[in-house]
């Protein structure tokens, strides 16, 4: 029995988990020029907060903003090349009355962007960086912890796993467990298995089928980013442009199988989705 508490403390936010409700949504700002989901359409500093209003009016429950892709074969991108995208949009929306999630595994990064106000960080690397744990444990932040295999440059050449749900679960309890030490509450924390990060479709569907496991092994809220990702492709055949319906579908399993949170391109869509899903399911 999951015994997680029914929120989520996620900087000045407190953000509910109900069991009968929906997961909440996380829309996903990229301000990059070359994102696999987007191909660097919210590069520009005005387009990219127009995306957020318009995230905003359709009823996403936190922005999600990430300045470096790191999609499969990513190079490093410079530390100051990541403040100039993101800063700005830090101290435009942090007013915007939802929370501002930054994705990003540089300690500087997580510092400078939490001092201007933002309220959550999604660590990709989950932490792992030397000065990441010091970076957070003071604040009241939220935080994603997420696995991974290998990095960004080489994740997907070779993922081998003798058991991806065991070893997923293992890597995520000995992250939380170095936060804990840290001082950081569980209730400003959630988890991630990391789509697409070092795993093949195989390893993907079996995370996806073993969320609740997942969620039930930390006692802690999982967030699942799925949308428009690569597994959706090799499913459906269909390139990252056309992925809508299988990005909906994905969210509406995650959901199913009691993710709390869904990181998610297509706000409005989903939102709807999971509207509908919910009424069925009550």
């Amino acid at each position: 029995m999951v015994n997680m508490k029914n929120y989520f403390q996620c900087g000045r936010y407190r953000l509910p988990l109900q069991e009968s409700a929906r997961p909440l949504v996380m829309g996903v700002l990229n301000v990059t020029p070359d994102s696999f989901s987007d191909g660097g359409q919210y590069h520009a500093f005005e387009s990219a907060l127009s995306h957020a209003e318009q995230m905003i009016a359709d009823g996403v429950d936190i922005i999600d903003i990430g300045g470096e892709t790191t999609r499969p074969g990513a190079n490093v991108l410079p530390l100051e090349v990541e403040l100039q995208r993101v800063m700005p949009l830090v101290y435009a929306l942090r007013d915007c009355g939802k929370p501002i999630s930054i994705d990003t595994y540089k300690p500087e990064v997580m510092r400078q962007a939490l001092a201007a106000g933002a309220d959550m960080i999604n660590d990709i690397n989950g932490f792992r960086a030397e000065g990441a744990v010091d970076a957070i444990k003071d604040n009241d932040c939220g935080l994603c912890v997420m696995h991974m295999q290998n990095q960004p440059q080489n994740m997907q050449d070779y993922p081998k796993y003798t058991n991806p749900v065991d070893e997923v679960i293992c890597f995520l309890q000995q992250r939380v467990a170095v936060l804990q030490t840290a001082g950081v509450s569980r209730s400003r924390t959630c988890i991630d298995p990391g789509f697409g990060f070092g795993k093949t479709l195989p390893h993907n569907v079996a995370l996806l089928k073993s969320i609740a496991a997942i969620q039930e092994a930390l006692d802690l809220p999982l967030l699942a980013g799925l949308s428009r990702k690569s597994m959706l492709g090799a499913i459906t055949g269909q390139p990252v442009e056309k992925r809508l319906a299988g990005s909906l579908a994905a969210a509406l399993v995650a959901a199913a199988n009691g993710a709390k949170i869904v990181r998610v391109h297509d706000v409005a869509e989903t939102i709807d989705a999971l509207a509908v899903w919910q009424v069925a399911t009550r």
